[in-house]
Order: structure tokens, then C-alpha cells, then sequence
């Protein structure tokens, strides 16, 4: 990956709508070699997906999320990437990740309520073979996410200490 792609990715990164010519503009780049970037990075899967980050709690929709910690035996040959596999295919399930600690797998789904959550991990996730536990945290409102703060907020009130 080059110093172009590089600076092209963290300039999408902080707004997926900004096109070539900007992003051009912005980098004093040829606009053709910035579209360059763009359509190589596409094409290797670097750029998965240009997505929207959207504050739910302000519009009327009932999603729970839950984030499930999950302890696994890795498998034989596969490690955890089997098991990972057969949990990322369900359609509930947002996101999955490899962890250290204490869990060995975080899964993110997402439900129309919490009923539905339980039924989740209840009768497809715990009965896994090979899991061997499972912890439910549900979220219960976004403050950040994916560097974006969604509530208003104060300055910095602190007073200020001199020696």
C-alpha cells in the first residue's frame, strides 16, 4: 500500500461521500490517480463497503443490540476460524471478533427485541458444539461510535491549575 492510498483511505474514512476530484484537491493529487487508488483499493477488498453512521436513538425503530462474549474449544486444524464462520453466517449477527482475555469470540446481532436476542443464543448460538459459554451485554445507548460522538456536549469546565 502507497503514501497515496494511505492518506485516500483516512480522507474516506471521515466521509465516505467525498469524491475523487475532491479527495484530488484535498491531497494536491491528479484527480485520475486518486480514481486509481480508489478502484485498486476496491478491487483488493482494502474498501469493503462505503457504509452510514446513523444515530438510531433518534429515529423510531425498536433494534436491540447485544454484544455476546463467547468462550470457544478451537477446533483441530481450523482453530477458531470454523466456529467463527458458522456464527457470521447467521443474518442477525453484525459483527464477530477474535479476542484476548477473558472470551475467545465478540459477537454483535442485532434483534427487534430482546425476546428475540435470548431466542438467538438460546437456540442457535449455545448449541454450537463447540462453545463452551456465553455472556449477553446488551447496549443500552451509543455516546460514539466509529469516532463520531452523538450527543451534544460541554467544553472543558475544568479550572485551570498553575503552580
Amino acid at each position: 500500500m502507497n503514501e497515496l492510498q494511505l492518506k485516500v483511505l483516512e480522507l474516506l474514512k471521515e466521509d465516505a461521500r467525498r469524491d475523487a476530484e475532491l479527495i484530488a484537491a484535498m491531497l494536491n493529487e491528479p484527480v485520475e490517480s486518486v480514481k486509481q487508488a480508489i478502484a485498486s483499493m476496491e478491487e483488493e477488498h482494502i474498501i469493503v463497503k462505503y457504509a452510514t453512521v446513523v444515530n438510531w436513538s433518534k429515529v423510531d425503530d425498536e433494534k436491540v443490540t447485544a454484544l455476546i462474549e463467547v468462550q470457544i474449544t478451537p477446533e483441530r486444524g481450523r482453530g477458531f476460524e470454523g466456529i467463527a464462520e458458522r456464527i457470521y453466517l447467521y443474518p442477525e449477527v453484525k459483527s464477530v471478533y477474535l479476542m484476548s482475555g477473558a472470551y475467545d469470540l465478540l459477537v454483535e446481532i442485532e434483534g427487534k427485541n430482546l425476546k428475540e436476542v435470548a431466542s438467538f443464543v438460546s437456540n442457535k448460538l449455545s448449541p454450537i458444539d463447540k462453545v463452551l459459554s456465553t455472556k449477553t451485554n446488551f447496549i443500552l445507548k451509543k455516546y460514539k461510535q466509529d469516532g463520531i460522538i452523538f450527543e451534544e456536549h460541554e467544553g472543558d469546565h475544568r479550572l485551570m491549575i498553575s503552580p
